[in-house]
């Protein structure tokens, strides 16, 4: 089994879809690549895809918080690399920074809290034990080497 280290990193490239008439990526959706972003990383690193865990946990995990410095323009077509690392988990909240960049150059850099939700009360729960034991492992895990290797064999660099 692989040890788990406190770096996701999520690729996205820049859709039509995604931009303005200019070809520039329009703030709003630059929420909905950081959102996707989160889901996988639930899928991908924890084993809980956002319906598995309302299926079996019962749980939910809106965004609460969210602030975001937008540094640089992205443009049609732009392959941007999100790179997530987790800063606390709380009773049943979660904060985590994600960086977005493209090649060298750092686009946007957001902070997020999401919180557990019970489906059917609506109020915050705590996190259930198979989600926080492994968000907790990964909280321990040493840091990231300075480069990473990407699964096409690049380099990344950490936040």
């Amino acid at each position: 089994m692989t040890a788990k280290m406190n770096f996701f990193e999520e690729v996205q490239t820049v859709r039509f879809q995604h931009c303005d008439p200019a070809g520039i990526v329009f703030y709003p959706r630059y929420y909905e690549m950081l959102n996707l972003t989160v889901e996988r990383f639930f899928e991908q690193q924890l084993g809980y895809s956002f319906n598995r865990m309302h299926e079996e946990l019962h749980v939910t995990v809106p965004t609460v918080r969210m602030e975001t410095d937008f540094l640089e323009a992205s443009y049609l077509e732009d392959r941007l690399q999100f790179q997530m690392t987790l800063n606390r988990i709380g009773s049943s909240s979660l904060s985590f920074t994600i960086s977005c960049k493209c090649g060298e150059e750092e686009r946007l850099r957001t902070v997020i809290t999401l919180v557990c939700i019970n489906l059917s009360k609506k109020k915050a729960t705590p996190w259930p034990d198979v989600i926080r034991s492994q968000v907790q492992e990964i909280l321990n895990a040493a840091p990231p080497p300075l480069e990473i290797k990407r699964p096409d064999g690049k380099e990344a660099k950490t936040l």
